[in-house]
């Protein structure tokens, strides 16, 4: 055995380039659906060895962004499936985009490995594994928490997902409240790196003991957590991704999600519909032609008043739609901008509160670089040509008797420490999202990000989607409850209850950076003490 992985070395160590290509595509295999996260953990701890005998610090870049390039492009595949719902660009483009886009993506693994090896070459007392790995994850936080961030940010998906268990247990990732996602990814590097050390150490007993305690800490439950008191009805109406935009379908896929959303029994509930759950445009005041498209004879009263009748008196209804910015143009009312937004209406159908959702989608919501772009005939993939504008930030929406809702619109829940607004931390999360973009990658990724937002938060959250996956997770990152993907269906039942802040909530992003300084300042402290033994 020892011989075959020797030989194996061997041919990684003499091909460095095309192994870390290799290693990238192994690695994405332990985020989900697939979840292999025993070779995610391989990967990274062969990953570090390779870069720790760079002979340079820009070889090690260049392992670090081939690493990264592979890595990001298989875990982000379910991009492509997006240009397959959209006629203004060739199919074939989302094979290329993905790469394309991992290009740049691919820059802040590059960083790390480069800052990494360029500390083992003025401090060699790094060259041991376990030290190497330590330092290469502390770097990893930064730019990990960097790529979340730069030119509007993406951070999908971070490292430490894969240190996330299955839907009954948090498995490592139980460690974020005190960590934060970005400490986490770099902490999944030094786990790695450690297990890497005892084997080529060749401590046999020692191994056994930290491969069998990382799978109990994987593979532990958390034990089922209380009810809350807050009755809701969660609905995914399975509005496929080709049919979502054409008018002729809009009034049958009103009947679906109405025959989902009548009340089973005569209490008072919060509903919730997904992002695109509603075709039709609420407000008032917009000119005429914008209302003609609408599946209720173009009167939005009547729309909010009949969507009002479904949720009931006393209940009220959290739901995506999108809401116009009207202007003057040459003279001409029209919409200058739109939004992305989530309303709560009353069972009389008044809008009683609205969120715009703030963390845009690149190339979905809007073009970057439209100036470049537009004319080599890239476009957005979101349908319609009024620009989509964002909002504010995160925000706490008091949704009466059934407490407070902190809003997340789809994809802006990936993006760790800015998911809650700080001046009203709420009773649960709401994130309602159109999974009809996402393939079969994307979703169990989502629900996985959404569960490290409660993990991290300390908060329960809500996902209502078009065709799936939508799931109630609670505190501690436990599904409690889900619907697949391609099911209409729903979920009723009380929503956890939140737990009280987590140290992740009060110090946000400052706490995992704080990590990444702990780990470094330790590392460098270590070897100077290493190095004044070996003098005496």
């Amino acid at each position: 055995m020892i011989e075959r992985l020797a030989a194996i070395w061997q041919v990684i160590a003499r091909w460095p380039r095309l192994s870390a290509l290799v290693l990238g595509l192994l690695g994405a295999t332990a985020f989900p659906p697939l979840g292999l996260w025993p070779v995610g953990l391989l990967s990274l701890a062969l990953l570090t060895i390779l870069l720790k005998d760079a002979a340079r610090p820009r070889d090690a870049a260049v392992l670090g962004w081939l690493f990264g390039w592979s890595h990001l492009s298989l875990a982000n595949n379910w991009i492509a499936t997006a240009f397959t719902y959209q006629a203004d660009m060739p199919v074939a483009l989302g094979a290329v985009a993905v790469p394309l886009l991992c290009v740049y993506l691919a820059i802040y693994p590059a960083i790390a490995a480069w800052a990494a090896r360029a500390v083992l070459e003025k401090k060699p007392a790094f060259g041991s594994i376990l030290a190497f790995g330590a330092v290469f994850g502390a770097f990893w936080i930064v730019t990990e928490w960097l790529r979340s961030w730069v030119f509007t940010g993406y951070p999908w998906p971070p490292l430490g997902l894969m240190l996330l268990g299955n839907w009954d247990t948090p498995g490592i990732a139980r460690i974020l409240p005190w960590v934060g996602t970005y400490a986490l990814s770099g902490m999944t590097i030094a786990l790695a790196a450690g297990i890497a050390a005892l084997a080529v150490r060749k401590k046999w007993p020692a191994l056994a003991i930290a491969v069998a305690a990382t799978s109990a800490v994987m593979l532990w439950p958390v034990g089922k957590g209380a009810e809350g008191d807050v009755r809701f009805t969660l609905v995914q109406p399975l509005l496929p991704q080709d049919e979502l935009n054409d008018p002729s379908k809009f009034e049958e896929q009103f009947a679906r999600i109405a025959r989902l959303t009548l009340p089973s029994r005569d209490e008072n509930r919060l509903v919730l519909w997904p992002e695109s759950a509603v075709p039709d445009y609420l407000e008032d005041g917009y000119p005429q032609i914008y209302y003609s498209r609408m599946t209720a004879a173009g009167d939005p009263a009547f729309a909010r008043s009949r969507i009002g009748s479904l949720v009931g008196e006393n209940s009220l209804l959290l739901t995506g739609l999108v809401h116009l910015d009207i202007g003057e143009k040459a003279g001409v009312r029209r919409a200058v901008s739109a939004r992305n937004a989530v309303s709560l209406l009353d069972g009389e159908g008044q809008i009683l509160e609205t969120y715009s959702k703030a963390h845009l989608v690149p190339y979905g919501e809007y073009l970057p670089m439209k100036w470049l772009l537009e004319p080599l005939g890239l476009t957005r993939l979101v349908a319609g040509s009024i620009e989509y504008l964002p909002g504010p930030g995160p925000r706490t929406l008091d949704v009466g008797e059934f407490g407070s809702a902190g809003i997340q619109v789809c994809y802006e829940i990936v993006f760790s420490g800015q998911v809650v607004d700080p001046a009203k931390r709420p009773d649960f999360i709401f994130n309602p999202s159109n999974d009809g973009w996402f393939g079969s990658w994307g979703s169990p990724q989502f629900v996985g990000q959404s569960r490290m937002r409660a993990i991290e938060e300390g908060l329960p959250v809500l996902r209502s989607t078009t065709t799936g996956i939508s799931a109630v997770i609670d505190a501690d990152g436990v599904v409690r409850s889900s619907i697949g993907r391609g099911l209409a269906d729903r979920i009723e039942g009380r929503i956890p209850p939140p737990k009280s802040p987590t140290l992740f909530s009060r110090l946000g992003n400052a706490l995992p950076l704080a990590w990444a300084i702990v780990i470094l300042v330790a590392c460098f402290v270590g070897s100077s003490v290493a190095t004044r033994r070996r003098d005496v």
